[in-house]
Formats: structure tokens, C-alpha cells, sequence
């Protein structure tokens, strides 16, 4: 059985003013973007070891993370092997069904793109050939040729396929956002009109999926895709993204949220003006702000590489914080049009240290700005 709803207005600022009343969160912790209130700190859940230890330990930092004020979950299908998606299920279904939170307050997300195994990955390739053919090919999800670089597909029957696995894995009736997953893969391969055929019928799917109630808004999580030069090969134009939603859902089209990562040590998103816009070239974050797309952080600490050694021309400015992490975290979270930060959390201790921001203001922007004029 399925976890009925999906995130709302309603339910997302319930959770805002429960945390804020109790304590554990400061109201400015939360944004309001696409009639949601989302934690400015969000869950990421990628890295770990596909055993059932890591299943539990990830189930139990989202329970923590929930109760300590981060309502932004994000995973993907291929994040350890569907597992983490299923950790999140069995969170999930533990918090609603024992009274610790509503599905109208959590805004869930995932991902598709990357051929996922299942629970742990074939060994060799004849094994990972098989285990393709079949799940995928002779169910007639896919062809072989439908695959780009090995391990990416984006055709509009793969993408119904896994948005159903996605809903099985996590017991829930409806995705909040769907992303589709790094799609600059496919541009290593084909031509940009090509690409660009292949995502309009990759966003036309996702407004049936959308009519269908399966999901609520979808968008695109990028790795490279938004932070290299407009000559690059695998470049990605978010104006140019927000037209072909346009020519695929019309002018009420679900294209609403973008993924990328941003950093102290990969800034690209606030520094390149990359984005045309109205004929001008403009950053990332500002052309999201006025074609209306939500941007969400993926790797804010980079892995932890960017949370030690910070000098203090960082440290001041965002809040002379308890730790380096922490202050990483707030430089993310504190950037004009950065919606949520997402962390890798898959311990309740990390929850716990990092979810000390949502007691937190984030930085002033005076302050911000600070860290540029001292050339921090």
C-alpha cells in the first residue's frame, strides 16, 4: 500500500510553523518557491555501501533530519542501487504511520536517467548485459540502441518505467519533483538538435506524468551541464530548456526546478554569466529567478572537502559557525537564489551537527557580500 498525497502549501507551511514553534527551526530557515515552503537544508542521499546497515542508518538520519527541520529529501533511482530510494520508503512510511509527520509536508524527490541495478550491481559485464536485456529490453521498456554512453536513457517509455519503480521503491502515490538525471550525458553523443528532440519528448512525458498524478513538477539535475561556457559541448541553456517545456506542456508547463552543484569550491552558478537571457548573458541563479525555476544545491561540502581549513575572511562574514561544515553549508544556503542546500547525510550525528542551521539565520546580505569585496 501507498503513502496517499504529495506536498503542499498548506501541509509545507504546517511543518514550518510547528518547527519554528517548537524551537528547532528559525522561520527564516525556510523559502517559499513553486507554493512550497522548503527547508533552506536539504537531505541528500547518495553515498554509502549498498548493504541493509546503510539501509537502516539512512532511514533513521531522515527521521532525525525531519523532526530537526529538513523537509527537502532528495535520492535517485540509480543512488545505491534503488536502495536508497527504499530507505527513504521505510522512513517514510515509519513517520506518517506513527504520527511524526504528514506527507503534505515533505517535499520528495528523485531522479531518472542512469540504468539502476537492483539492490547491488552484476558482476561483469556479460552479467550487467543480461541484467539489462532482461529488465529492460524484453519487458520492451527500452532497446539497446536507446542507451547513450553505456548507462543513460531518456526515452519518454524508460522515463514512465522508472517514475513507477520510483513510486513502488518508496511506497508513495506521488513524487513531488522528478529530475531528469544528468541529460548533458546524451550530448557527449549526439548532436544538440538531436538532444534537443530527445528532452522534449523526455518533457512531454513528464507533463503526462504530471496529468497523471504520479508527479508533481519536474526539472533537470545537472553535474557539468550548467557550469561550463556556452561553446562547451555539453552545455545547457535554461532559457532554451524553459522553451521546450513551453512547446511540450504549453505556457502551464511543470518544467519548474534545477539541480546543480554549488560550492565555495565550484561557485560557477553565481560567478559565469553563462545563461543568455533576453539577449544578455547572465548567471545561472539570476536567469532562474526570472524564468521561475527553483535551484537546488547538490554537494554544498563537496564531499567534506570544503569544510576544513576555511580561512577566516570566509568564516566571519557567514556567522564565525561552530565548525568548518557548517560554515560551508551556510555559504550555500545564504546565496541569493539558492533555494536548498543538500547534504549527504546518512548518519544521525551529521544530521545533527548540520541541522544546527535550522536555528540559524542565514547570512545577511550585507555580510554575504562581504566575503567578495575582501576577495575571500
Amino acid at each position: 500500500m501507498s503513502i496517499e498525497g504529495y506536498a503542499t502549501d498548506e501541509g509545507t507551511a504546517r511543518y514550518r510553523d510547528r518547527l519554528a514553534g517548537d524551537g528547532a527551526a528559525v522561520v527564516e530557515h525556510f523559502r517559499h518557491e513553486q507554493d512550497l515552503w522548503l527547508s533552506s537544508v536539504g537531505v541528500g542521499t547518495y553515498l554509502g555501501q549498498w548493504d541493509e546497515e546503510t539501509d537502516r542508518r539512512y532511514s533513521e538520519a531522515i527521521r532525525r533530519a525531519v523532526a530537526l527541520g529538513a523537509n527537502v529529501i532528495d535520492t535517485a533511482a540509480n543512488y545505491r542501487f534503488q536502495r536508497s530510494e527504499r530507505a527513504i520508503g521505510a522512513a517514510l512510511a515509519k513517520m506518517i504511520g506513527e504520527g511524526a509527520a504528514r506527507r503534505d509536508e515533505l517535499v520528495v524527490c528523485t531522479k531518472g536517467g542512469y540504468l539502476p541495478f537492483d539492490a547491488e550491481p552484476p558482476r561483469g559485464q556479460a552479467a550487467v548485459r543480461a541484467y539489462v536485456e532482461e529488465t529492460f529490453v524484453r519487458e520492451g521498456v527500452l532497446e539497446f540502441s536507446d542507451i547513450v554512453a553505456g548507462s543513460h536513457c531518456m526515452t519518454p517509455r524508460y522515463l514512465a518505467n522508472q517514475i513507477d519503480q520510483s513510486l513502488r521503491n518508496m511506497a508513495v502515490a506521488a513524487v513531488d519533483v522528478y529530475y531528469i538525471h544528468n541529460p548533458e550525458t546524451q550530448l557527449g553523443v549526439v548532436p544538440r538538435e538531436e538532444f534537443e528532440r530527445r528532452l522534449r519528448a523526455a518533457f512531454g512525458q513528464l507533463e503526462r506524468s504530471v496529468a497523471e498524478g504520479k508527479i508533481r513538477a519536474y526539472g533537470v539535475a545537472t553535474w557539468q551541464g550548467f557550469r561550463v561556457a556556452p561553446d562547451a559541448k555539453n552545455y545547457h541553456s535554461l532559457e532554451r530548456m524553459t522553451e521546450i517545456a513551453r512547446e511540450a506542456g504549453g505556457d502551464n508547463h511543470h518544467f519548474r526546478f534545477a539541480q546543480l552543484p554549488f560550492n565555495l569550491a565550484m561557485p560557477e552558478a553565481l560567478t559565469l554569466d553563462s545563461q543568455p537571457f533576453r539577449g544578455a548573458h547572465v548567471s545561472l541563479l539570476e536567469a532562474a529567478r526570472a524564468l521561475g525555476v527553483t535551484v537546488v544545491a547538490s554537494a554544498s561540502i563537496m564531499q567534506g572537502k570544503v569544510a576544513r581549513d576555511l580561512p577566516e575572511a570566509i568564516r566571519e562574514p557567514l556567522g564565525s559557525l561552530a565548525s568548518d561544515a557548517l560554515t560551508a553549508i551556510q555559504f550555500v544556503r545564504s546565496t541569493p537564489g539558492v533555494t536548498t542546500a543538500l547534504v549527504g547525510m546518512s548518519r544521525t550525528s551529521h544530521v545533527e551537527e548540520n541541522l544546527q542551521l535550522a536555528r540559524v539565520e542565514p547570512a545577511r546580505a550585507e555580510d554575504y557580500q562581504r566575503l567578495f569585496s575582501q576577495g575571500a
